[in-house]
């Protein structure tokens, strides 16, 4: 197998790897990186576990190869915030005990931060009722954050630290 070089921003940091072809961002990430909070849920894009940004826009790190992201800048749950300065998505979580196990979290997290900014941005989705008006409704939120699966139920406190971000974010 012949291996390929390339060039990831991680985090805000250029990381430099020479990589099988096919492995996956989710591997190069946990594997090669040592960046772990990026989770391996159910390594077929249907659990969300695995959710980082990539240039802005969320995606399952497990459906992707590393070498599509040449170049590209790339967000984990470990460049959004630490212990002693936690994003506020992650204080949100805290507060509102987005969280019983914690497995998910850090796919729940990016995703989140990801879809303030799709709304933000006028990115609608399945719900979305006024395509002229930016909304944070329950159901938005909801059909957003669909792909993000907590086997815990932790549902309402998720919903409810994502509309304290957004609505702080207006006031």
């Amino acid at each position: 197998m012949t291996m390929t070089p390339t060039t990831l921003k991680v985090n805000g940091k250029d990381v430099r790897m020479t990589l099988d072809p096919r492995t996956t961002l989710l591997d190069a990430l946990r594997e090669h990186l040592h960046l772990t909070g990026t989770k391996k849920g159910c390594d077929h894009g249907q659990c969300g576990a695995c959710t980082v940004i990539v240039e802005g826009r969320r995606i399952n790190s497990c459906l992707t190869l590393a070498l599509m992201h040449d170049g590209d800048e790339i967000a984990t749950i470990e460049g959004l915030g630490s212990a002693d300065k936690m994003h506020p998505m992650q204080q949100a979580f805290v507060t509102h005990d987005g969280y019983q196990c914690g497995y998910c979290t850090p796919g729940q997290i990016c995703s989140a931060v990801a879809v303030l900014e799709e709304i933000e941005a006028g990115i609608p989705s399945h719900v979305t009722e006024d395509l002229n008006k930016v909304a944070y409704s329950d159901a938005e939120v909801r059909e957003r954050m669909s792909g993000n699966i907590c086997r815990c139920a932790a549902y309402p406190n998720i919903i409810a630290a994502i509309r304290d971000v957004a609505e702080g974010d207006k006031a």
